[in-house]
């Protein structure tokens, strides 16, 4: 069972920063992808940013342009650097791992292909809260 930690949220002023850590615990896997997701009361969860054991990434529309995802293989940590954030970025944000995910006869990523659908993911953490204030 993997385990996610989150740790960085925060209140913020509109323009402002913020970077998100997750740092993962648990089973080892040579295939995975690891993403960060972001929901509002009431709305549907929603795929920010995910990078996958080769290191291929896919942002969200929301994301490209302002937030990079990386990690840390050494710390077994995901980071999720936002800038230029907005009051819309406002949202509980979650780290989550796929466990082992393999594609069968793709040229694709799997970040391009599975990264940003959160049913592909097995494991959550608990959530960082993230406020952007106007």
């Amino acid at each position: 069972q993997v385990q996610l930690e989150e740790s960085g949220g925060g209140s913020v002023q509109a323009g402002g920063s913020l970077r998100l850590s997750c740092v993962a615990s648990g089973p080892y896997y040579r295939s995975y992808v690891m993403g960060w997701f972001r929901q509002v009361p009431g709305k549907e969860r929603e795929g920010v940013a995910a990078l996958d054991s080769n290191g291929h990434t896919n942002y969200g529309d929301s994301a490209k342009g302002r937030f990079t995802v990386s990690k840390d293989n050494a710390k077994n940590a995901l980071y999720l650097q936002m800038n230029s954030l907005e009051p819309e970025d406002t949202a509980m944000y979650y780290c989550a791992h796929t466990g082992l995910a393999v594609l069968h006869n793709s040229a694709k990523s799997l970040a391009s292909v599975i990264g940003l659908k959160s049913s592909e993911y097995k494991h959550w953490g608990q959530g960082t809260q993230v406020t952007v204030s106007s």
